[in-house]
C-alpha cells in the first residue's frame, strides 16, 4: 500500500506502509579473510560492550594495541580454511541468507510479509536492513535474534542494535523481538532427528556424545545471565529425546577467549581428557549454532577432531548444524509463526 499523492508533499516519494517485516539476525561475519577485513570485523565485535565488558580504560589499551595487530591474521588462516570458496563468503553468510529465502517461501501465503537477513557485526548490518524494511512499507517488525538460548553477549546485543537504529528514526516502526527457544519441542526433535541422520552415515557408533555450546564468562553467569541454565536444558532435554543414558552423553563450552575462567567442562581439554582415558570413538553436536561456522567448522570439526586423535582417539564425527536443512527450517519457521501472531 501507499500513501495517496493528495497527502504528500510534490517532491515527496510515496510512503508505502502495510507490511510486516521478519528480519533473520546471526552474529557476524568478516567480508574476506584478508587481514583487513578481518580486522574491521573484530574491532566491530571486540568493541561491543555486551561482549567484553570489562572498563574501556583496561580493554582499549589491549584490544588497540595487542589484539587487533596478531588477532586478524590467526583469525583469518582460520577463516580460510572454511571459506564457501564458491561464492568467496563465509558459510554462515550463506546460510543465513539461504535460511531467509527459504522463510520468505515458507511465508509466502502472506503476501504482506517481508523476510530479510542481518548481522550483528559486518555486513550487512541490522540498521540498514531495518531502514529497507520501513521502506518497503513495514510498519511493524519481527526481529530474530539466531540464538537458541539468550545470551547478553548475542540476543541482547541484537536487540541493542535495533533499538538504537529505532532511536534515531522519527517514524518508527513497532518491533517485536523473538525469545529464546532453548526447550521447544520442535527444536529438540530437529537436533534427535539430525544426530540420528548423521550417525547413520557412519560405519561406527559413538562412545561419547558431546553437546558444544560457545561458553561465556564464569562472570557474566554470576551477574545473573541465563545462558548456563538453558544451555542445560537443552542438553537434557536432548539426551532424553535420543534416549541415551547419562554416560554416553556430555555437555561441554567451547570458544573461550581472555584469561577469565569460563564455563566449563572446556571442549578442547574434554576431548583430550577422554582419548587419554582410552576412549576411541567421538561425536559432537554444537546445539548453540543456528549455522555451521569458524567455531564449528574450524574449532570443532578441525581442531577438536585433531587433538582427539593426537590424544589416542580414534574416531572423531563433528555432527552439522541444522543451518538451512527441513529440520532447521522447520523450527524456525515455527518459531516465526508463533511470534507473527496477532500481526497476520
Amino acid at each position: 500500500m501507499t500513501a495517496t499523492p493528495s497527502t504528500l508533499p510534490a517532491d515527496h516519494p510515496p510512503v508505502k506502509f502495510g507490511k510486516v517485516g521478519v528480519l533473520l539476525v546471526n552474529l557476524g561475519t568478516p567480508d574476506g579473510t584478508d587481514f583487513t577485513s578481518m580486522r574491521r570485523y573484530l574491532r566491530e565485535f571486540l568493541s561491543d560492550r555486551r561482549v567484553i565488558e570489562w572498563s574501556r580504560f583496561l580493554w582499549y589499551p589491549i584490544l588497540y594495541g595487542i589484539v587487533l595487530n596478531t588477532r586478524p591474521g590467526k583469525v583469518g588462516k582460520a577463516y580460510e580454511l572454511i571459506w564457501n570458496k564458491e561464492l568467496d563468503e563465509s558459510y554462515l553468510r550463506t546460510y543465513t541468507r539461504s535460511q531467509s529465502e527459504l522463510m520468505a517461501k515458507a511465508l509466502a501465503e502472506y503476501p504482506n510479509v517481508v523476510v530479510d537477513w542481518a548481522m550483528r557485526y559486518g555486513q550487512p548490518s541490522i540498521a540498514s536492513k531495518i531502514e529497507a524494511l520501513q521502506a518497503q512499507g513495514c510498519e511493524k517488525i519481527l526481529l530474530f535474534p539466531l540464538y537458541p538460548q539468550y545470551a547478553a553477549a548475542t540476543t541482547a546485543t541484537v536487540n541493542d542494535k535495533a533499538f538504537e537504529t529505532l532511536l534515531k528514526m522519527r517514524w518508527q516502526p513497532a518491533l517485536r523481538t523473538v525469545p529464546p527457544y532453548h526447550d521447544d519441542p520442535a527444536y529438540i526433535d530437529a537436533l534427535a532427528i539430525s544426530v540420528g541422520k548423521h550417525l547413520a552415515t557412519l560405519d561406527w557408533e559413538p562412545e561419547m556424545l558431546i553437546a558444544s555450546f560457545h561458553g561465556i564468562p564464569q562472570s557474566y553467569f554470576k551477574k545473573g545471565d541465563p545462558y548456563h541454565c538453558q544451555c542445560q536444558k537443552t542438553a537434557r532435554l536432548l539426551r532424553e529425546r535420543l534416549g541415551l543414558p547419562k554416560e554416553k552423553f556430555m555437555i561441554t563450552f567451547q570458544s573461550r577467549f581472555g584469561p577469565e575462567e569460563w564455563l566449563q567442562p572446556y571442549t578442547d581439554k574434554t576431548v583430550e581428557r577422554l582419548a587419554d582415558e582410552g576412549v576411541k570413538r567421538v561425536a559432537v553436536i554444537n546445539p548453540g549454532f543456528v549455522s555451521d561456522c569458524l567455531e564449528t567448522l574450524e574449532e570443532i570439526a578441525e581442531q577438536a577432531a585433531e587433538s582427539f586423535r593426537h590424544h589416542g582417539g580414534e574416531k572423531f564425527a563433528h555432527i552439522p548444524c541444522l543451518n538451512d536443512s527441513v529440520e532447521g527450517m522447520t523450527v524456525l519457521e515455527r518459531v516465526v509463526r508463533r511470534e507473527l501472531m496477532g500481526w497476520v
